[in-house]
């Protein structure tokens, strides 16, 4: 089975904060991914994205003493189903661009060496690390490219579940 987190930049102008709109909207993007994705508008995590998220607690906090570590995977408000909105809708989370720019920033700053020097080990979970390693560096990558511009755009993100 496929579950794959959807990352998805967007004027904050542009959205409705409404479950039964933004599943759509994301429904649209998920179908063009692909394109989205070269565009740089779009990203997905495959099943790891807890994981990732872990080797992002392997950080502490910035020199604000402000803590940015789930933001590039859990952050984000949920946005609730309406009363008539279809409950087999995934679950989605808006980030809008003051935590977009947040993330971004802790993207920018962080070393991921010196995270996989700390979490790599439990992260490879006893299989081929140097190939683990290499999977998180480009979800990683594509993360820090990924906020980078939706921060510089002043964007906010949009995150669905897809099964």
């Amino acid at each position: 089975m496929s579950i794959h987190l959807h990352f998805r930049a967007v004027a904050e102008s542009e959205i409705r904060d409404d479950h039964t709109w933004l599943a759509a909207f994301m429904e649209s993007a998920w179908e063009n991914h692909a394109a989205e994705y070269a565009a740089g508008v779009a990203g997905s995590i495959n099943k790891s994205w807890s994981s990732v998220n872990e080797l992002y607690a392997a950080a502490g906090a910035d020199e604000n003493g402000e803590d940015p570590r789930e933001l590039p995977i859990y952050g984000g408000r949920p946005v609730a189903h309406t009363a008539d909105a279809d409950v087999s809708h995934p679950p989605l989370m808006l980030l809008e661009p003051p935590g977009v720019s947040k993330a971004a920033a802790f993207l920018a700053r962080v070393s991921f060496e010196d995270l996989w020097d700390v979490a790599g080990g439990r992260l490879a979970r006893g299989g081929d690390e140097a190939r683990a390693r290499e999977e998180f560096l480009g979800h990683h990558t594509d993360l820090r490219a990924f906020y980078g511009r939706a921060a510089e755009a002043g964007h906010a993100v949009v995150k669905a579940v897809w099964a």
